[in-house]
């Protein structure tokens, strides 16, 4: 991978999936972020900005030991002009890309962007970068990180915060610190750092997008806690059992 990425991530997805809300006593569709590469009608790549790139790497510098071994996973790397991977590239570090199409950094590849196939407190880090924007309901993508996150894990979260429209095939949401701040508390998290690009960054193809950046850590719970986590887990997978 060559030097500077300037290239923002533009994901596929293979396949579309429904979701029945038993809350809500009615079918919701749910078109999910990726559409398949090589059979898709959709461009297949948008800008991987320069600035991404950069934020991520002074995260895993300013709040990963390199000499501790950690598994790390990548949720949204599908690498089509560029990924994340280098800055995790450690001995004793275990980086795995996740996605929902098999391809280059993507060693685990997902049924449902709403079911992680890891267990729980089973990871150390998670990172996503340029991916929530598309996922319709990211919160219960988030639930699940959370859920396989250990105790005293990060998350490093960088979504925009403005930028052009870019369906793949969805483009859902913006994000702000006191969305970063109602996700912490929606999940048990502390948040630890947010901020977001307000002014334009200096290198031109990063200019149009903003970002904010947030860094999470999940405290050790108590047992009532860890209780309550893991009863709305199996409820939440009951509710979803079709999805």
């Amino acid at each position: 991978m060559d030097f500077p990425i300037r290239r923002r991530r533009g994901h596929v997805l293979s396949r579309f999936f429904r979701v029945y809300s038993h809350l809500a006593g009615h079918p919701l569709h749910a078109g999910v972020r990726f559409i398949d590469l090589q059979n898709s009608t959709h461009p297949t790549t948008s800008l991987m900005h320069l600035s991404s790139f950069q934020h991520m790497g002074r995260l895993a510098t300013q709040y990963l030991d390199s000499a501790s071994p950690l598994d790390i996973i990548d949720i949204g790397s599908y690498d089509v002009n560029g990924s994340y991977r280098p800055h995790f590239n450690h001995s004793g570090w275990r980086y795995r890309g996740v996605d929902l199409s098999a391809g280059p950094n993507v060693e685990v590849v997902l049924k449902s962007p709403y079911r992680l196939p890891f267990g729980d407190h089973s990871v150390d880090v998670v990172v996503s970068g340029q991916a929530f924007e598309h996922i319709e309901f990211f919160w219960l993508t988030w639930l699940e990180i959370v859920r396989a996150l250990k105790p005293g894990g990060v998350i490093f979260l960088i979504a925009p915060s403005r930028g052009p429209e870019h369906r793949y095939p969805v483009d859902c949401w913006r994000y702000y610190p006191d969305g970063y701040a109602a996700l912490a508390k929606y999940g048990g998290l502390e948040l630890l750092e947010v901020n977001t690009d307000w002014l334009p960054s200096p290198d031109p193809d990063s200019a149009p997008w903003g970002d904010t950046v947030g860094v999470f850590r999940k405290p050790a719970a108590s047992a009532p806690l860890n209780l309550r986590r893991r009863l709305m887990h199996r409820l939440r997978r009951w509710l979803l059992s079709r999805y």
